[in-house]
């Protein structure tokens, strides 16, 4: 299996509708260079997404020329008698008989009990026994000791999804690396989201395009990925991939793989030290935070054009702030309820963030 795997969260979109025709364009790229993994959600894409993978993937395509995985979200069950029908559910929705992985979504200290409570992971393994599901995995965003104690209580998981990339690697919030550790440990293959850290590890400055651009001509993305898919206990890195120059891009480099080299490791080090001296949020845009907010504020937007105008002070991040907040909240309509913050995987702490941010766009 080709170690590059389809991220259905980000397809582009017109209008607020997914651009089937053009998703489909992606999806036929995608395979036709020999890759067959597809990660999706019931919350991806406003809900949208399991239904794009329908019309544009599993309707197209024999069921044994692609892998399909699918996750099981806290926010969708309340008890044990929810779960099943809610898979069943997802199972049709997407137009399968079975998913090849399913995950227990977003694990993390103050969900797994829930998980736990209401067995999940038995249900899990009985969906396993009527063949709907090959493999239990698990998505996973929180400490290194947490994730040893959830590999240690649930030897039913078989595939843990984590995130992974040069930036948060060491960093001591995320624990990406200290994770890894633990999946090796407990010999668990590991599937890599966030590669490209929401797309920041290839919108970099000009500083740190340097440092890559003396190494050689690959993309910035083609680094990042690259850089995950080089350890030895990842077998999948995942893409969000949203055009057609991005996949044919991704499958340029992974099509055929080659293993980072000393060189490379030491130029991703030192982009990595560049972007902590820049002092930015370090949102991935995964819009969690933005399901439940009742003044429905575009977090990861603002977030990005505050990042922005740190980074370059030009007129396009004022422009833009007032593009996402005309028929959405601005930041200083945060009532501080602290939905978002539950909900974050980078744990931000997003409700004196929107204060920052409010002090930045709206004086």
């Amino acid at each position: 299996m080709k170690k590059l795997g389809f991220g259905c969260m980000r397809f582009p979109e017109k209008d607020g509708n997914i651009e089937y025709d053009k998703v489909c364009k992606m999806f036929d790229a995608f395979m036709a260079a020999g890759f067959t993994y597809f990660d999706t959600a019931h919350g991806y894409m406003g809900e949208k997404s399991e239904a794009a993978v329908r019309e544009c993937l599993t309707k197209r395509y024999k069921r044994e020329d692609y892998i399909l995985t699918d996750k099981l979200t806290s926010n969708y069950f309340e008890k044990e008698e929810d779960i099943y029908p809610f898979v069943l559910s997802q199972l049709k929705e997407t137009g399968v008989e079975y998913f090849d992985y399913y995950l227990m979504h977003a694990l993390s200290s103050e969900n797994y009990q829930k998980y736990v409570s209401c067995n999940a992971f038995e249900v899990a393994k009985k969906l396993k026994s009527e063949g709907k599901i090959k493999h239990i995995g698990i998505s996973f965003h929180d400490t290194a000791e947490m994730l040893d104690r959830i590999l240690s209580e649930q030897p039913c998981i078989e595939v843990v999804q984590i995130q992974f990339n040069y930036l948060d690697y060491d960093d001591p919030g995320v624990q990406s690396y200290k994770c890894y550790k633990v999946c090796e440990k407990h010999n668990k293959p590991v599937i890599v989201m966030e590669p490209v850290k929401g797309g920041s590890l290839v919108n970099l400055t000009a500083e740190s395009k340097s440092v890559l651009d003396k190494i050689g001509s690959g993309s910035y993305a083609s680094y990042a990925i690259r850089f995950a898919a080089s350890f030895e206990n990842v077998f999948m890195v995942l893409s969000g991939m949203s055009s057609i120059d991005q996949v044919e891009d991704n499958v340029s480099y992974m099509k055929d793989f080659v293993p980072f080299s000393d060189e490379e490791y030491e130029a991703v080090k030192k982009v990595r030290s560049i972007i902590r001296n820049e002092d930015l949020i370090p949102c991935t845009a995964c819009h969690y935070c933005t399901d439940g907010c009742p003044k429905s504020i575009k977090i990861p937007e603002v977030i990005a054009c505050y990042n922005a105008k740190k980074q370059r002070k030009d007129w396009n991040n004022e422009y833009y702030y007032g593009i996402h907040t005309t028929d959405s909240g601005k930041a200083s309509d945060c009532i501080k309820c602290g939905k978002c913050e539950k909900v974050c995987p980078q744990h931000l702490k997003i409700r004196d963030l929107l204060c920052d941010i409010a002090s930045a766009f709206e004086q």
